[in-house]
């Protein structure tokens, strides 16, 4: 943590505003002592005292020594120092073990006003991380942080009814269309099933039905992207090494490049049907922009500490590294990958977006590295499930 905090920096202000008030009073009190002890340079003491041996002079009729009062005057004066000495010293002294105890309370003290902007931060982290549905809710007197907090809960509550609503749009819109889609389907299939229908109208309609499924797989990934990014319902325990190892059984029953798995048990807490789909994308993805032959795939679970990490890595083209992250955003692909992808297998460009929105939802973090060779090692985070 950066030791330049607004702590540290209150609890130097108030150590320096308190070094300075005691400095100023220390002068003020050194300033009046010692204007009061010259006009009293010798006291009441060298007045008796010279009363006393101008008595005695008289009494005796002998003259009085001028060095006896002046050997009083010079006494005197040294003890006007040494008082004035002692209580610099003294005073210096006292102001620096309590301007020490002064700083340790004023720590405390910028800590305790500075705990609600704490809150705010923490809170601030965890709707940046996860999702927008928290929210402060500050008690306490109607001051300026209060009100901070208020204006931000004010702001997490505007967009996440703007977040809301584009969600529900795009859930709305995929399920309008997928009505049509359906028919469109149907209707193509039983066309096809006649067999009086000529040959040029057979690849028209195999044409058709291909464009069809790639609308129903943009669509399902649409509704997909939009459930994973609201608040999830589901809390069950899963296993991203079941997980892979039926994405794996799964795609070995179709051709493409060969898959290895190295599978620990690596325990995660969420919702297992969009961690399943996190998982069947990141091996669709690997698998589909590989290399035409001698491709491979690799995927791996593991647990490090606190955290259960999925590892897909592939062979293929050579990904630029400078366009590794933007592979995250929706509807972006890669030129070289198409071109290497069959035509008929293109997904919608929503894969690793779906990865990336499920990762988050479940309080992980995904990130790709283009390897060396060619191809990409894709890596994912999730919190670990407690025993």
């Amino acid at each position: 943590m950066n030791g330049r905090t607004i702590r540290l920096r209150l609890t130097l202000l108030y150590a320096t505003a308190f070094f300075l008030a005691g400095a100023v009073l220390i002068a003020l009190m050194y300033f009046y002592l010692n204007q009061s002890l010259e006009r009293r340079p010798g006291g009441g003491a060298q007045q008796v005292v010279r009363e006393y041996l101008l008595e005695r002079a008289e009494r005796n009729r002998a003259p009085v020594s001028a060095e006896l009062f002046k050997a009083l005057g010079e006494q005197a004066q040294r003890n006007r120092r040494d008082t004035l000495r002692a209580m610099l010293v003294w005073s210096l002294v006292s102001l620096g073990a309590v301007g020490i105890a002064a700083g340790g309370f004023g720590w405390l003290l910028a800590g305790r006003a500075l705990h609600p902007l704490q809150r705010i931060t923490a809170t601030a982290r965890r709707v940046a991380d996860t999702s927008l549905h928290e929210r402060i809710a500050l008690d306490g007197p109607q001051d300026e942080i209060k009100d901070l907090a208020d204006t931000f809960d004010a702001m997490l509550e505007r967009l996440d009814r703007a977040f809301d609503g584009q969600r529900r749009f795009v859930a709305n819109a995929s399920h309008e269309l997928r009505t049509p889609l359906t028919i469109n389907r149907t209707l193509i299939e039983v066309a096809l099933e006649d067999p009086e229908v000529p040959e040029s109208t057979r690849r028209l309609g195999a044409t058709l039905l291909e464009v069809n499924r790639r609308h129903e797989r943009l669509i399902d990934g649409l509704l997909v992207l939009a459930t994973s990014e609201q608040r999830l319902t589901e809390h069950r325990s899963a296993d991203l090494a079941d997980l892979a190892a039926d994405a794996v059984g799964t795609r070995a029953e179709r051709p493409g490049a060969e898959i290895t798995a190295d599978l620990e048990t690596a325990p995660v807490q969420g919702d297992p049907l969009l961690l399943e789909r996190l998982v069947h994308n990141l091996l669709d993805n690997a698998v589909r922009y590989n290399l035409p032959e001698n491709g491979w795939v690799s995927i791996r679970t593991r647990t490090a500490g606190q955290r259960a990490v999925l590892t897909v890595a592939n062979s293929g083209p050579p990904v630029p590294a400078f366009e590794v992250d933007s592979l995250f955003e929706p509807f972006r692909r890669l030129a070289t990958a198409e071109r290497s992808a069959d035509s008929d297998t293109r997904g919608a460009g929503l894969g690793l977006s779906i990865v990336r929105s499920v990762a988050q939802a479940h309080g992980g973090v995904v990130h790709a590295t283009a390897r060396p060779e060619g191809g990409l090692a894709v890596t994912v985070d999730l919190p670990r499930a407690r025993a």
